[in-house]
């Protein structure tokens, strides 16, 4: 029983390390790294989003206390998110810190090399200012990219994240993508295991931001692959998606699984 398994279970180690001749990696040869963030049409809808200052309008919490009050959350009230605590949210998951020379940048969460090979999109369905829509957030400049307007986003989604009631009842779902050449410029064959490391990384920031702004959120890695490409724009190729988050407001003390 257990051959069965061995092959998925290679990719837990970290052997393919001893495997790659680094001296013929992209980065190695002298190539340029992939840009930070996807190329846009500068004549495409984008929204500012509230500056670091409106950080000061979002609640003080203890990180003990969230930490200690993370949970899974899959109900979800009708009230809408603001459009500064998805700021907020989207800041701490992905936020920029410091552009550096090296053609990367530091973010609010790690990333191996600091190539940050993720894409966050965004299904609106009740954020208060942003009609309902397919949008992705754009880090270096700190706004949404609008790349679609959709008033059925919130049905299409169950469907896409196979069945799961909850990702239609939130109000935003949180879709992180991976564009492998990112990492791949840099570490060959092991990019791979370290993109879902990352992606690791930047939901446990959303998680614990959801705790700030009395939100929840569940992180879901099981999804119709096509759909949900579909959904974003994916080639499903040179980017897919990896993995999504619903959030939305929750009733206060409320537990779930």
């Amino acid at each position: 029983m257990r051959k069965k398994y061995e092959p998925y279970r290679e990719f837990l180690r970290d052997g393919v390390r001893q495997r790659i001749d680094f001296s013929g990696t992209d980065q190695s040869r002298g190539l340029p790294p992939p840009p930070i963030e996807k190329p846009f049409d500068p004549q495409a809808r984008r929204i500012d989003l509230p500056g670091l200052e409106a950080l000061e309008t979002v609640p003080e919490v203890d990180l003990s206390a969230a930490i200690g009050r993370r949970r899974s959350r899959r109900r979800f009230l009708e009230d809408p998110l603001s459009l500064e605590e998805i700021s907020f949210l989207l800041w701490a998951s992905q936020g920029l810190q410091q552009m550096l020379p090296s053609g990367s940048a530091r973010r609010t969460v790690p990333s191996a090399g600091c190539r940050h090979a993720l894409e966050t999109y965004l299904s609106v369905h009740r954020i208060t200012g942003l009609e309902p829509g397919m949008y992705r957030y754009l880090p270096v400049e700190h706004q949404l990219l609008l790349e679609y307007p959709d008033d059925r986003l919130a049905e299409k989604i169950v469907p896409a994240t196979l069945g799961q009631i909850f990702t239609g009842t939130s109000a935003a779902v949180f879709i992180w993508t991976a564009v492998p050449q990112r990492m791949e410029w840099r570490y060959d064959i092991a990019a791979h295991k370290v993109i879902l490391l990352d992606a690791g990384h930047v939901c446990q920031n959303l998680y614990l931001a959801c705790e700030a702004i009395g939100a929840g959120t569940c992180a879901i890695a099981a999804y119709h692959q096509e759909l949900v490409d579909r959904l974003v724009g994916a080639d499903g190729h040179d980017e897919m998606v990896i993995y999504l988050a619903p959030v939305g407001k929750i009733k206060a003390g409320a537990e779930d699984e």
